[in-house]
């Protein structure tokens, strides 16, 4: 029997190490183990909340502990992580349970000479949470971006960025929403099956789900649904995973049965596949990316949708002369931070800088100016992302019009489940509207 809470500590000593992804670590680690459905499910809490709960768990070690979690040896700082983590967030877990299996990975690990250290330290915090006074919530701290950032674990520049946007109670709203488990939305497919059929499907397999208001081909999945593979539907192509966001992403696009599409970013493929669903197939797709390796994903998901319409071209988008001028509509969907879906990368908050987004924003304009020459004339263009950072989106924007003033923006014809800005973009505030955040713009030129 193998021990899930030895895979975790081997998953997060990965990610401390070497600077490994979570998600791609923990695929490593399930490839190579044979757990039960509920120990996957546990090995995936472990890690994504010890990874996503880091900073605040470090502040509990520095308050309780004579070295602070920097000076720990790093491998017992991980064990200490994943003992503390189901002491503060895992209320499912008896305190002393969590206790008995952190001293015990202690004792496995090469810690045995510290394995009284771990069991008093945690020992000391359930007696201090016992008596209402949990370091994370009894300590004065200098400031709200400090509370906010130690509280809910976000780097401090994070949450200042987002109280200059949203204002301090919007912002732990917003805090509160990315530590949760991001929920799964499927997206139906049209040309071979119906949403009533599928909820019909899922019912019969005691799988609760609901609909997302003017997303007609959304749903929403409710509580533990086990490997997606598994689920009613999947290899007869009804339907695929998409979030509700990426797929208003598409509807704005609006492709039409015999035009000419290209998605010059376009895997692992949601929203190539959608435009063939929406076009119903009929007409060209030019998917594009500059990765291999994603592409092959996008042509799986083709084939398990049945979808013809689609043309693959490997390369970075940037150097594809022959497609200036040859479409009806583009969709740029553009590489980014990702900070619109901290949720469901547990590690992301953590890699960013702003620096980096500032390289990001850059990047994300050449590549708005070179997919603008896709377009015929009278043709349009979507620029969208999953980030909600400013630089990425609308200062991208703005920049691009500025530089191009036979374009203009197009606002949204259609009903949305988000309410598009004054401009005529849609930013989508996860908090707000339930869903990742994400920020999209129909541009046409004149």
């Amino acid at each position: 029997m193998q021990n899930p809470r030895q895979i975790a500590f081997l998953a997060l000593r990965e990610v401390h190490r070497r600077g490994a992804f979570a998600d791609a670590t923990l695929d490593r680690a399930f490839s190579n183990s044979q757990l039960n459905d509920l120990d996957r499910r546990l090995v995936t809490e472990l890690v994504y909340g010890s990874v996503r709960r880091m900073r605040s768990i470090d502040f509990i070690i520095d308050k309780l502990a004579t070295k602070k979690s920097s000076q720990q040896p790093p491998e017992l700082r991980t064990i200490l992580h994943l003992g503390l983590y189901q002491l503060e967030y895992l209320n499912q877990i008896p305190p002393s349970a969590a206790v008995n299996t952190t001293v015990q990975l202690a004792k496995e690990n090469g810690f045995s000479g510290l394995s009284s250290f771990v069991n008093g330290l945690l020992r000391q915090y359930i007696r201090l949470t016992d008596n209402n006074l949990n370091p994370l919530t009894v300590t004065n701290y200098k400031s709200t971006v400090e509370r906010l950032g130690i509280l809910h674990s976000f780097p401090e520049w994070l949450v200042k960025l987002w109280i200059e946007q949203i204002g301090e109670a919007e912002t732990e709203q917003l805090c509160e929403w990315f530590n949760q488990s991001p929920t799964i939305d499927l997206r139906i497919n049209p040309l071979k099956s119906s949403i009533a059929q599928i909820e019909a499907a899922f019912k019969s397999h005691n799988i609760s789900t609901n609909r997302i208001p003017n997303l007609p081909q959304a749903l929403r999945l409710n509580g533990s649904i086990g490997a997606i593979q598994n689920l009613p539907g999947y290899s007869e192509g009804w339907w695929t995973i998409q979030d509700s966001s990426a797929q208003l992403v598409t509807h704005l696009l609006a492709p039409q049965p015999g035009e000419t599409i290209i998605d010059a970013c376009a895997a692992p493929g949601g929203k190539t596949t959608h435009s063939a669903e929406l076009m119903q197939d009929e007409g060209t797709i030019y998917a594009c990316d500059k990765t291999a390796s994603r592409l092959k994903k996008l042509k799986e998901n083709a084939d398990r949708l049945q979808m013809k319409s689609i043309k693959i071209h490997t390369g970075d988008s940037r150097h594809f002369p022959e497609f200036v001028n040859l479409a009806d509509r583009v969709l740029l969907d553009a590489p980014c931070s990702g900070l619109g879906t901290l949720h469901r990368r547990a590690d992301a908050r953590w890699h960013h800088t702003p620096e980096n987004i500032q390289q990001q924003s850059q990047l994300q304009s050449e590549l708005l100016a070179n997919a603008a020459t896709f377009v015929k004339s009278g043709g349009v263009l979507v620029y969208a992302t999953c980030t909600i950072h400013p630089l990425e989106n609308e200062t991208v924007i703005r920049s691009f019009l500025d530089n191009n003033p036979h374009w203009q923006i197009e606002p949204p014809t259609i009903d949305l489940p988000v309410q598009p800005s004054p401009e005529g973009w849609v930013k989508v505030w996860p908090h707000r509207n339930q869903m990742d955040g994400f920020f999209m713009v129909k541009l046409k030129q004149d």
